[in-house]
């Protein structure tokens, strides 16, 4: 890693971080982590983990800048990193919540449904994860009926979730299935997020994930989620520095597992509600800290996840509206290279809407417009077309209109504009609705081999599922 060129604002969080990390360590809740850690000449204490700066700076450092997350489909194939900003799907709630507010537990079918949502939009080139989490899968392996689901409804890039290391090696074996052991052990396949328990903790499944994802060569997103306030200091600059630290020492680790294994630099941390001491997701400090994060990122040289379209509304309002726009087009504008929970995220996380997910396409969108900037050329000025007008003339029949209006105004898909016949709340929401039955009805599912497709099925009957159940998901 290279420090001369660091921002003075960062360095100072560097420093802090090193400080953190060489006088109060980290612990791994690992034996087999520790005795690595002692091997590569870490000082280690029972569970914790002393990290020199020298250290740190030397095993970051062999991670590398960029990476290409390869899709069953090659034409999803994902570059992450450098100046690439890539959406990736929502992650971990377990509730589905109406326009109303109103909640209830996530089902398969919905975790289906948003697999065909993720699919059919054009701005996600990944899918899969813990879109939601269902209630009927509870037990042990539930994330493996998750990738099954994953690979029957979507070939782009695929997501998963985490577990024992038991759990993730059946992960393992059915990507061993699709693609074939030696595609797996040559090329990033599948990611996930491997999380830290702030403040200076690794838990075991954690830990078990890493191992096995850099034993067959496949990435991960080592991410923080510290809670100004509660779980790191009331202050950002504190809160960032924590975060760093936790999240640098994990990517050490994960170099020293195998050099070069690709890593990515997470961060969803925020502020804590002084009020309430609830996560505070859509807030000002939230868009701070995600911003950071990419800054200290592409300084160390390493990809960045972040950010997303960001809420703690109950409902679709106005609230969820400024607080994932402010969210949303600060993560972009700081060139985050994944941004999960990108689009249909409530509530600190603990819901996901059918309507906001439409509604964030849409933010996304008009995000991107609003950072694409304005062009400034002969063509783009239009002298000739303003003299030709004159004066009291009008420019909408102008060639040049015709040439450039499908390309230079934001044309939304669901915002209304101009005169409204009705309730205009009512309008709204019928056209969200529209466009989000218009993806699940004109969705294809790509195929998936019918061989494989057996193989996948025998091997979760194996794991103790009916098989007739997994056979009925093709059909949701």
């Amino acid at each position: 890693m290279q420090f001369d060129n660091m921002e003075e604002d960062l360095r100072q969080i560097h420093e802090a971080s090193m400080q953190i990390l060489e006088k109060t360590g980290m612990k791994f809740h690992h034996p087999e982590v520790t005795l690595l850690l002692e091997q590569k000449g870490i000082t280690v204490s029972g569970q914790t983990a002393f990290f020199k700066r020298e250290q740190i700076a030397e095993w970051v450092g062999k991670a590398p800048s960029c990476f290409t997350l390869y899709a069953r489909n090659p034409r999803y194939d994902m570059v992450v990193g450098g100046e690439h900003v890539e959406c990736c799907p929502g992650s971990g709630s377990p509730a589905i919540a109406g326009s109303d507010g109103s909640k209830r537990p996530a089902t398969m079918n919905d975790y289906i449904n948003f697999l065909k949502l993720y699919h059919q939009s054009d701005l996600y080139k990944c899918n899969g994860g813990f879109v939601v989490q269902p209630a009927e899968l509870s037990g042990k392996y539930s994330i493996a009926m998750m990738l099954y689901a994953t690979l029957c409804f979507s070939d782009k890039g695929i997501v998963t979730g985490t577990g024992s290391g038991e759990e993730v090696q059946a992960l393992m074996d059915m990507l061993a299935t699709v693609f074939g052991k030696e595609d797996l052990s040559r090329h990033a396949r599948a990611i996930t997020i491997v999380n830290t328990n702030t403040p200076l903790q690794f838990d075991k499944n954690m830990l078990e994930t890493m191992l096995v994802f850099v034993k067959h060569s496949q990435p991960v997103i080592i991410a923080a989620a510290s809670m100004a306030g509660t779980t790191a200091p009331v202050t950002l600059a504190g809160t960032i520095a924590l975060t760093n630290a936790e999240v640098l020492a994990g990517i050490a680790v994960a170099q020293m597992l195998r050099a070069g294994t690709p890593v990515v630099y997470g961060s969803q941390s925020t502020t804590a509600d002084m009020r309430t001491g609830s996560i505070a997701i859509g807030s000002p400090e939230g868009a701070l800290c995600y911003e950071y994060a990419a800054r200290l990122a592409k300084a160390y040289g390493l990809p960045c996840r972040g950010g997303g379209s960001l809420t703690d509304a109950k409902s679709l309002s106005v609230q969820a509206g400024y607080e994932t726009m402010l969210t949303q087009l600060t993560t972009q504008r700081a060139g985050m290279n994944l941004m999960f929970q990108s689009s249909g995220i409530m509530d600190g996380y603990a819901s996901m809407s059918y309507e906001k997910f439409i509604v964030d396409l849409e933010i996304i969108k008009m995000a991107r417009r609003y950072l694409a900037g304005v062009a400034v050329n002969r063509d783009t000025l239009a002298v000739d077309v303003i003299n030709e007008a004159g004066i009291a003339g009008q420019f909408l029949t102008a060639e040049h209109t015709m040439k450039h209006c499908r390309k230079e105004p934001f044309i939304p898909e669901i915002s209304l504009r101009g005169t409204v016949t009705g309730e205009p709340t009512a309008k709204l929401l019928e056209t969200i609705q529209s466009k989000k039955d218009k993806m699940l009805n004109t969705y294809q599912q790509p195929e998936l081999p019918l061989e494989i497709q057996q193989q996948l099925v025998q091997y979760l009957a194996g794991k103790g599922f009916d098989k007739t159940y997994i056979e009925s998901l093709q059909h949701m």
